[in-house]
């Protein structure tokens, strides 16, 4: 996929989204997508591949409103080897409107896409982690990870002293008996590698 920088219409209109599609380096075109909420590294509407690359991927889900159609597109582009360009030039005037259709997409079904995703390409290779957020978003990832993947989290690690106090978090919605109890430590002592949990 080949896409562009571009340019917000109003200007001011998901000003940090746009500073940060627009900055992105060639290295972080392909790393970034496994480590943001943001989605596609190029936007969609910038995108150029060949034909034959496209029915390659798998064209788009047509699945209707609320599918995340190029996020989808996107991480199976990644799935299949796909490299990531972007033109460092504003090629694209992009206006805001909000009755824009990527506006009906819930987070839920981005969040539950990102998190496979995550699975897929990191976790799936890996033998043990450490969640880095004792937090509402570490415990959320916790929360939606597998059950073969959430055997693997060692712990979670946080800055907060009053988070590393209380000692351990308490699956409770698990149907295990007893409940999996997960340690919570000092970063200081926590053994990589991380999945790094931060609510932008």
């Amino acid at each position: 996929i080949i896409g562009c920088q571009v340019r917000r219409e109003p200007l001011d209109s998901t000003e940090r989204y746009t500073r940060w599609i627009n900055s992105l380096t060639e290295e972080q075109l392909l790393t970034q997508p496994l480590c943001t909420s943001h989605g596609p590294t190029v936007i969609m509407p910038t995108w150029f591949c060949s034909r034959q690359w496209f029915f390659h991927v798998g064209k788009f889900d047509e699945g209707g409103k609320g599918v995340p159609e190029d996020l989808l597109f996107f991480y199976e582009h990644i799935r299949k080897g796909g490299e990531i360009f972007r033109v460092n030039h504003c090629l694209l005037l992009y206006r805001y409107h909000p009755q824009a259709a990527t506006h009906s997409v819930l987070e839920g079904t981005i969040w539950n896409h990102r998190v496979q995703f995550l699975e897929d390409r990191v976790l799936s290779s890996w033998t043990s982690f450490t969640i880095w957020n004792a937090g509402k978003q570490g415990k959320k990832l916790y929360r939606s990870l597998s059950p073969a993947n959430r055997k693997k989290v060692t712990a979670f690690c946080d800055v907060d002293e009053k988070k590393i106090a209380k000692g351990f978090y308490t699956y409770e919605e698990s149907e295990e008996r007893p409940k999996p109890k997960i340690p919570i430590r000092h970063f200081r002592g926590a053994t990589p590698p991380f999945v790094i949990c931060v609510k932008l």
